[in-house]
């Protein structure tokens, strides 16, 4: 059996590695290559090349680049799909429409979940690849089915927190080289490997989540209301609430002996509540749009109650507490109340370091 997990050799076992130009998704092509596989490039571009605007973003013409350079270097051969339609139908517009709800979204998750492993996989498979390989800093374990996924062994580096919604056929499907290594270490195999994309560690990713991108994408949909207290006195206004997000206390406008914080968005009556920072605090909240990747568990059942942790912010560390099913409706329970339960953002479920998958946050519930 290969280290892929194919009861084959690594020449017979083609690999579709998606490149984004950057230094983790060019060592895993590097390291597959080194090992004997069929490795083939693909790199989406998600914005169009003549936009200035987009310059420097993921996926724009210079990542492009990097990433056709690369597959030069390893001889590998190399495709370029133009998704910029795909990209803003499936993960901008629903970042704006998020934002107008009074949501804080999270455009890597949905990136994640469509473009990037919907619609590449789609065309691995058209290829007749075994399996498709991405540089995200995630384990994968078991067999090449009912595979778990499992937080990367560099936690500083982890993205199990962005990638929950991955289905399990997906997750079959799919393998990540990097898991097991630190940052450090793929920098130094990249060196190693002559790959110069190492460069890249100082050139900072930019998305549309970033403050000054996204505040360009939602302007024009500004809509003034009031800042109000949990008494509901009137504080101040503010030019729209997609300027907010909870736990927020920059920016606020407002001069108070104790600092104030974002307590909660109303989007109904176009209001942002202030509070003192323990009013952040809370022990439960409602989720949607769920993804689960622990088929030993049986959620056919009304009631259901899983001990796990949950991380609610991708910085933040796992809480404990129980994943609680009522009939159709899915919320999870702290043991100890945790601070800024924000809707929008994911809710992902862990049995230690092993992800059970998730959703996103509908409400904070008390």
């Amino acid at each position: 059996m290969n280290s892929l997990g194919f009861n084959k050799d690594p020449a017979s076992t083609t690999v579709v590695v998606a490149m984004s130009g950057g230094v983790d998704s060019s060592v895993t092509a590097g390291l597959l290559k080194k090992e004997g596989y069929n490795v083939v490039g693909i790199t989406l571009q998600l914005y169009s090349s003549n936009n200035s605007a987009k310059k420097g973003s993921c996926c724009s013409g210079l990542d492009i680049y990097d990433a056709r350079r690369v597959a030069q270097k390893l001889d590998i051969p190399h495709y370029v799909f133009n998704y910029e339609k795909t990209f803003k139908s499936d993960v901008i517009d629903y970042f704006i429409k998020s934002y107008e709800n009074g949501e804080t979204p999270i455009p890597c998750v949905k990136c994640n979940e469509t473009v990037k492993f919907r619609d590449l996989m789609n065309f691995a498979k058209k290829l007749d690849a075994d399996c498709m390989a991405t540089g995200h800093y995630i384990r994968r374990k078991g067999e090449i089915k009912d595979a778990h996924m499992y937080r990367a062994e560099d936690k500083s580096k982890d993205q199990s927190y962005f990638l929950f919604a991955t289905t399990q056929n997906q997750l079959d499907y799919l393998r990540f080289p990097l898991g097991e290594i630190s940052k450090a270490e793929t920098r130094k195999i990249a060196e190693d490997l002559s790959l110069n994309s190492n460069d890249k560690k100082k050139r900072k990713e930019k998305c549309i989540s970033t403050e000054k991108n996204y505040k360009k994408i939602i302007k024009k949909n500004k809509k003034k209301g009031e800042i109000i207290d949990l008494s509901g006195n009137v504080l101040s206004s503010h030019d729209g609430i997609q300027n907010f997000t909870v736990g927020q206390r920059r920016g606020l406008g407002i001069s108070n002996d104790d600092p104030l914080y974002v307590i909660d968005i109303i989007k109904d009556k176009n209001q942002i509540i202030v509070g003192d920072k323990k009013d952040l605090l809370g022990s439960s909240l409602l989720l949607g749009d769920l993804n689960f990747i622990m088929p030993e568990y049986d959620l056919s059942k009304n009631i259901v109650e899983i001990p796990c942790s949950a991380k609610i912010r991708s910085l933040s560390e796992p809480k404990k507490g129980k994943l609680i099913k009522q009939s159709t409706s899915y919320s999870f329970e702290f043991d100890e109340p945790a601070e800024a339960i924000t809707r929008g953002q994911a809710c992902v479920l862990y049995d230690n370091d092993r992800v059970l998958g998730g959703g996103i946050i509908k409400q904070k519930l008390n």
